[in-house]
């Protein structure tokens, strides 16, 4: 992965650096100035300051009894709690994740904010490295097996970057030619205005490199027998600063937040009022996207005896990765896109990435509320996590916490607070219920030794 940069004067850089250490580099201006305030404090003393994998270490300042960071570059993780939080359980599967710095084309990413914000976007006012710059976020869970999930989580970065559109015809055709509810397939499916957006959301205009990236990761999983028996649902979650000069997304005041997405893997957006916007819907059969998009195949959709609904009685989501022998009869992996601007600087704490695990045992709500005064986003993930394990969840589980400019300023009261404690008290009863009757199980099975 190139390396690209975040700002001017503060000049903060992600390299990707492997899979997922990937890293942000901090150009600090003077000391003292305002702009610096936030990036300074990221990385200001001694003792946690990592130092830089290139070029030459930024010289230190004692000020006022701290050690302050001089002009010059400093590295700090990207995977470092404090920029982004990762909690995660295994149960039979393991869900991926990755974080990667995209270097993409300026005058695509002004086209496309024109078309999906109405927002006119001059990249040649910015340096070309920063022009280019777009943060990725990406969580996948796989099923029936890990080779979809693991290829997204190495290659789906990858291929957001170097998507070609002379490329694109290609791929569609190749879509076609699986046939079925690809036949007549034109680089489109979902019906306009057929799921409910926020306020201030709209229909990605020109869909960027989403819809040919996820084909792509199709079209090339088709060479692998595997693909054909498993696959995963994904969320990404894309980030470009609009300031000028442009700032971590940490600190920024104006954001470009994108997201693609196939499945049941869940995106919210969480604000400092307490709200919680959904930047996700799930991609069941029964959805009315879903349902909407496939409703001349119906008769694929199968209720087994425990009432949850399966498509061709084998898939819960009827939008994801792989899974290639059932992509004739409408599973896709053309992903819903949504764009919203972020221009509201402090009003947005983070974002927050779910797994189904999690998000099937906690409403949006309550997982807001359980990052409420976590000193890291890492503590803010491990919250959630910990919190899902209690409410009996045993699919695995990932949460992945984004800090925004407004991290650790949620306002207004716990509105689940009561609830979780009473979910937690009736967990503990069945817990101590269940208990009883595998003793007793085991207390027969003794007896008749």
């Amino acid at each position: 992965m190139p390396l690209v940069v975040f700002s001017t004067q503060d000049d903060a850089i992600i390299d990707a650096m492997g899979d997922v250490a990937h890293w942000t580099e901090v150009r600090l201006g003077s000391v003292g100035a305002p702009r610096d305030r936030t990036v300074t404090n990221t990385a200001r003393t001694t003792a946690t300051r990592p130092q830089p994998t290139t070029g030459a270490s930024p010289d230190a300042l004692e000020v006022d009894g701290h050690t302050h960071l001089t002009p010059g570059p400093a590295r700090v993780p990207l995977n470092n709690p404090k920029l982004i939080g990762v909690a995660s359980s295994r149960a039979n599967r393991r869900d991926f994740y990755a974080f990667a710095a995209l270097s993409l084309d300026p005058d695509e990413l002004r086209l496309t904010l024109n078309k999906s914000l109405n927002i006119d976007w001059d990249p040649s006012a910015l340096p070309p490295a920063l022009a280019r710059q777009v943060l990725f976020i990406g969580i996948y869970d796989g099923h029936g097996g890990s080779t979809v999930s693991q290829f997204l989580r190495q290659e789906l970065h990858g291929l957001f970057e170097n998507v070609d559109k002379s490329q694109v015809p290609e791929v569609y055709a190749w879509a076609k030619e699986l046939g079925g509810y690809f036949r007549r397939f034109r680089g489109g499916s979902s019906p306009p205005g057929s799921a409910p957006f926020p306020r201030g959301t709209r229909t990605y205009g020109s869909r960027g490199p989403c819809h040919p990236a996820f084909f792509e990761v199709d079209k090339t999983l088709s060479q692998e027998r595997e693909a054909r028996e498993c696959g995963a649902t994904a969320s990404v979650v894309l980030l470009q600063s609009l300031d000028y000069p442009t700032t971590p997304f940490f600190t920024s005041e104006k954001l470009a937040l994108t997201v693609a997405h196939v499945g049941d893997t869940r995106v919210l957006l969480c604000m400092t009022d307490g709200r919680v916007i959904p930047m996700t819907e799930n991609h069941h059969a029964e959805a009315r996207i879903e349902a909407a998009r496939l409703r001349k195949m119906m008769g694929g959709l199968i209720t087994d005896s425990f009432g949850e609904v399966r498509w061709m009685g084998a898939l819960a989501n009827t939008r994801c990765l792989g899974d290639l022998k059932f992509k004739p009869f409408g599973v896709t992996p053309e992903p819903q896109v949504r764009s919203m601007l972020l221009d509201a600087g402090p009003a947005c704490s983070h974002i927050t990435l779910l797994s189904d695990g999690v998000s099937s045992v906690l409403s949006d709500d309550e997982v807001a509320d359980l990052a409420r005064g976590a000193p890291t986003p890492r503590h803010a993930a491990q919250r959630i996590l910990e919190f899902a394990e209690e409410m009996g969840s045993e699919d695995n589980m990932t949460a992945l916490v984004v800090p925004l400019a407004g991290w650790g300023a949620i306002s207004g009261p716990d509105r689940t607070r009561e609830l979780r404690e009473y979910r937690r008290q009736r967990m503990i009863g069945n817990e101590r219920q269940r208990g009883r009757w595998i003793s007793g199980i085991v207390g027969a099975v003794v007896d008749t030794l």
